[in-house]
């Protein structure tokens, strides 16, 4: 735009901080719009203070960070006294555990994620993995790949239907609603817990997840995690799921008591598991490696080609709102 004195002057990229590097969709078209101050990938605590400082430094700091889970760096009162010029923080994921949200409000910086962008994928990688868990699909397909099929004899182990299980699901909010609508069609009856009643739904209500356990085949946790949902399937709650139930987690790892799930399974108090998320990201547990019993997958329910696309939008509408576009 035109100086006092007619000459040109043009107004800075706004800049934007990359809290952990997101997928390569997002990540051009964040590029194109604004000025990227990217911490690199795999920075130690002191590496990422570091860079917050250089960042706050700047001629023109950050008005937004976009943040992950899963690093050394939580979006908490600490990051936001570290950066005071962001005003809005932008998390890739659905999940708001890596912010302290009360700490946000306080101090007036906006909060967005990506709404309901991953839901019906998260939705299909919970039932897919369920089926797989059942009907012991990855574990038979080890089996043919060590081309141990002509020496079994009696037949390969059999494995579970999933029509008419009764089906316990933490969480009834977008996502979780979703896996009931998936596994309503498999003929499967649902339970579920949540925060409260939900009058939209007819399935049965439980205030207590060990009493929603036990009555259930199948536990599958869809909720946020946050003070109460940390361990909310703990010892307990596996015991009264008993031998022959399956557990299936799209939420956070830290929303079931890893250990005792080990244990769990180890001793046959449970029958099986399909896990996406995990307590110490990106560790696994050793002992789940060898267990045939158990699917693995890498915090990956939201990743498909549909979900990264529509994440760029969602988010770059998100930021153009918040007056952050050029």
């Amino acid at each position: 735009m035109a100086g006092g004195g007619g000459e040109q002057r043009v107004d800075p990229v706004p800049a934007v901080l990359f809290i952990r590097r997101p997928g390569a969709p997002f990540c051009d078209a964040m590029h194109q719009r604004f000025r990227v101050l990217e911490l690199a990938t795999r920075a130690s605590t002191e590496q990422a203070a570091a860079f917050l400082a250089a960042a706050a430094a700047e001629p023109d700091p950050p008005r937004a960070a976009v943040v992950m889970g899963g690093r050394s760096v939580r979006a908490d009162a600490a990051f936001l006294d570290a950066v005071p010029s962001v005003r809005c923080l932008l998390s890739t994921a659905a999940g708001v555990d890596h912010i302290d949200l009360a700490e946000c409000a306080r101090r007036g910086v906006a909060v967005a994620n990506s709404g309901t962008v991953y839901s019906a994928d998260v939705a299909d990688h919970a039932v897919g993995m369920l089926v797989d868990v059942l009907r012991r699909v990855s574990a038979a397909e080890r089996f043919v790949r060590r081309r141990l099929w002509p020496l079994q004899e009696g037949g390969y182990p059999l494995g579970s239907k999933l029509g008419g299980k009764r089906v316990g699901i933490i969480g009834l909010g977008n996502i979780g609603s979703l896996i009931a609508k998936r596994l309503e069609a498999f003929g499967c009856v649902i339970y579920y817990n949540s925060r409260r009643p939900k009058d939209s739904v007819s399935y049965r209500y439980f205030p207590n997840v060990h009493d929603l356990a036990s009555e259930s085949d199948i536990l599958v946790v869809a909720c946020a995690l946050n003070k109460e949902t940390r361990h909310i399937v703990d010892k307990d709650v596996l015991e009264a799921l008993g031998k022959d139930g399956i557990v299936i987690n799209i939420g956070r790892g830290a929303n079931i008591d890893e250990a005792a799930l080990v244990s769990a399974l180890k001793d046959g108090r449970i029958a099986g598991a399909g896990l996406d998320v995990f307590e110490n990201e990106p560790k696994v547990p050793v002992e789940l490696l060898s267990m045939d019993n158990v699917v693995l997958t890498p915090h990956s329910a939201v990743f498909t080609a549909e979900s990264r696309v529509g994440r760029v939008a969602v988010q770059a509408s998100s930021v153009q709102l918040l007056g952050l576009g050029r």
